[in-house]
């Protein structure tokens, strides 16, 4: 870090942004802004509730500008206020007494935005059309607009059971039973448990699917419901009953976003180095608090000491058989990793990220064979077989995670560009500069 806050990202190349190789073991302490899925939650929340709220220490980013825009959009009041993150500042939120209509909400890339702005259109006076980027019109909608419709919500699609689509809001929302098939997204559960308090009669959801993906991301939703006064039932599995009622108003602090540390965390297996986190939480629903021991399993050496998480590389990164049904968004930090360990890994129970920002596990697969790698798509996962690699263009294809993936890789294969490191804005604008200053950074004498 410099001493006025963060260095500049060293210049892009004309072909893109150069990887820069780790000249030796990384030495450093990295600090990440706050967590994506809990900004997003809260600020919804706090839309919802029955008076103000100041959330403190709040991502800022392409995202979380998107669900503050749409929420903007249907009349709540939030300003930016003074804050000690050191990531920009807090948020102060003012819950409308009726959410407006007659406006538009373009979500950008950002599917938590189209998927927790959607029942709160249902709640406005008025229609609300929403949108997106083109890149992201492709996103899974289908569940969500089903499951609105049978709980009373009129919405005009066109037929296509997809973005762009109005939601004809009424001022209220029935609720009641529903049944939805989330396979392709937790999404669509948390975003009905975060409006369901103020529908009409609440909410009975139960989810039809063979297998529900992030878990830790729904449970984080009953987490942040539960912080405001609103108690979710749980009477079976994948089955949850939330009460109408209106959320309480209240300061809330954002947790730093583990995910977003993920290829920090990695930069130190892939270096035989040691990288710290400062403010991990002891416990946390997101599922970025899993890489603590999937990082061991891999071989890191890992410990907590004064509130930071430090791991450490060790000689091997092992190949594994791993399941990240309740961790999917680790999927590029762990491949990326699997490129250099020393036998094959499957990663499974990913199948639903064809359905994020790109393709996921196509973008993987086909960068790595691009650079000389072996990856195969499975039904639902990724095999990668390491095999040495050559420089070249890494895509992004739109995704800030696919990006971050490129930078670790470079760390070991000299000549890797990142065709596109812009697109860490969605969640973390501060990427280059900070994975520049972790390769600056020196041991404290």
């Amino acid at each position: 870090m410099t001493a006025t806050g963060y260095s500049l990202p060293h210049p892009a190349s004309d072909s893109g942004w150069p990887a820069r190789p780790a000249t030796g073991p990384v030495q450093a302490t990295v600090s990440v802004p706050g967590s994506k899925s809990l900004t997003n939650r809260k600020l919804v929340l706090a839309a919802l509730a029955d008076g103000p709220s100041v959330l403190s220490s709040p991502l800022h980013s392409d995202d979380s500008a998107r669900m503050i825009g749409a929420l903007r959009a249907l009349g709540v009041e939030i300003e930016e206020v003074a804050g000690t993150g050191r990531f920009g500042p807090d948020l102060h939120v003012v819950p409308p007494t009726s959410f407006r209509g007659d406006t538009v909400v373009d979500c950008g890339q950002a599917g938590t935005v189209m998927r927790f702005i959607a029942p709160l259109a249902g709640l406005a006076d008025g229609d609300v059309t929403i949108t997106a980027h083109d890149s992201a019109l492709h996103r899974p909608m289908g569940e969500m607009i089903k499951a609105l419709r049978e709980i009373g919500v009129d919405i005009d699609d066109g037929g296509t059971w997809s973005l762009p689509f109005t939601v004809r809001g009424r001022g209220h929302i029935r609720g009641g039973e529903v049944t939805i098939d989330a396979s392709g997204s937790s999404q669509f559960v948390s975003g009905l448990l975060l409006a369901a308090p103020r529908f009409d009669v609440g909410l009975h959801l139960i989810h039809s699917g063979e297998r529900l993906p992030s878990l830790p991301h729904i449970d984080m939703t009953i987490e942040t419901l539960g912080r405001r006064g609103i108690q979710v039932e749980r009477p079976a599995p994948n089955e949850w009953v939330v009460p109408a009622g209106i959320p309480r108003g209240r300061d809330a602090a954002i947790e730093p976003d583990l995910s977003n540390a993920a290829p920090f965390l990695a930069a130190a297996l892939l270096t035989q180095g040691s990288v710290t986190i400062p403010a991990w939480p002891a416990s946390s629903t997101q599922p970025g608090a899993l890489l603590p021991e999937i990082l061991s399993l891999l071989g890191a050496k890992v410990s907590r000491r004064g509130g930071a998480l430090t791991v450490v590389g060790g000689p091997r990164i092992a190949g594994v058989d791993l399941d990240l049904t309740a961790a999917s968004e680790l999927t590029p930090t762990l491949f990326a990793l699997a490129a250099f360990a020393d036998a094959p890994t499957t990663l499974h129970g990913i199948g639903h990220i064809r359905g994020h920002e790109t393709n996921r596990i196509d973008a993987l697969v086909t960068n790595l064979r691009a650079l000389g790698g072996d990856a195969e798509e499975l039904p639902d996962g990724i095999r990668i077989n390491p095999r040495p690699l050559r420089g070249g263009v890494w895509r992004a294809f739109h995704d800030h995670r696919i990006a971050t993936a490129g930078a670790l890789v470079g760390l070991r294969v000299p000549g890797v560009e990142v065709d596109d490191i812009g697109t860490t804005a969605k969640t973390m604008p501060e990427f280059p500069a900070l994975w520049h200053d972790m390769l600056d950074a020196t041991p404290a004498e």
